[in-house]
């Protein structure tokens, strides 16, 4: 006779397996393509779960005007060997525009208006015959492998134009697209800290506008620490508030890891 005692324990062991076998049937992360597009270059590698770089990586210009059919058969080319070589299961992009649901709804450095919302991620997709792939900011792919995971940190990249990205305790919150709000009665962020900009004010005027637009981000949204990256970042000049730090360009790479932690962000983006 079993007692209820005992039929409680029965049920706690026949429950466990079924667990553990869940536990056992999550699919490993291995080798994940990283896209990083930019508004001068296309830079890819592949990297591990961690963000480890597992290859050099490789660039290209990236062309202009570029129609997105000719940024598909660029990336492609880019990297084919990669995929031939290493086989990744995964694909993560950072693309310069707003990005929502793995489609750009706006591309201002790449030349033209056919950038409404477009499918870049299926596209690629099924073009190099990969199934998961996964699209965000550039910004934002860069803050993942900047942030620290604490409070409120924001990212503010330094290339072709002007991007930013908000997260809290090492979650990405929605995008706010800063790059083309108004930061002057003339120009946006794009137009007074882009490359552009620098080039026709020259680096000390354009350092001044990035001390600027520093503080008005910190009275904006107070965040508790800002990481700033970007090609454009190793060209400042003047003294960092202290909880403001640059981090390498290669973060845009390295960031593609975490498009795979469940926690890092949700899949309906």
């Amino acid at each position: 006779m079993i007692t209820k005692k005992s039929a409680k324990t029965t049920t706690r062991a026949k429950a466990a397996p079924t667990r553990s076998a869940k536990k056992a049937a999550a699919p490993k992360i291995e080798n994940i393509l990283a896209i990083d597009i930019g508004g001068t270059g296309l830079k890819a590698a592949i990297v591990d779960a961690q963000g480890h770089m597992l290859t050099e990586r490789v660039r290209v210009a990236t062309p202009h005007p570029c129609p997105p059919a000719l940024l598909v058969d660029t990336l492609h080319t880019l990297v084919a060997p990669l995929v031939e070589q290493y086989s990744p299961t995964r694909v993560s992009i950072g693309f310069p525009g707003f990005v929502r649901n793995n489609h750009v709804l706006t591309a201002p450095h790449l030349g033209l208006e056919d950038w409404n919302d477009v499918p870049l991620a299926q596209m690629l997709g099924e073009r190099l015959g990969i199934e998961s792939v996964r699209m965000i900011n550039d910004a934002e792919m860069q803050g993942f492998a900047a942030i620290e995971g604490h409070g409120l940190e924001f990212v503010l990249t330094l290339g072709t134009g002007a991007g930013t990205a908000l997260f809290r305790d090492g979650e990405l919150m929605p995008h706010l697209e800063l790059a083309h709000h108004p930061v002057s009665k003339k120009h946006a962020y794009d137009e007074y800290i882009g490359d552009a900009a620098r080039r026709k004010a020259g680096n000390k005027r354009w350092n001044q506008r990035v001390e600027k637009v520093i503080g008005i981000l910190e009275s904006l949204v107070h965040y508790d620490k800002l990481w700033i990256g970007g090609g454009n970042a190793e060209r400042l000049t003047f003294d960092l508030p202290p909880n403001v730090a640059t981090v390498p360009n290669d973060r845009g790479i390295e960031g593609g890891a975490r498009l795979w932690h469940p926690l890092s962000i949700r899949e309906t983006r």
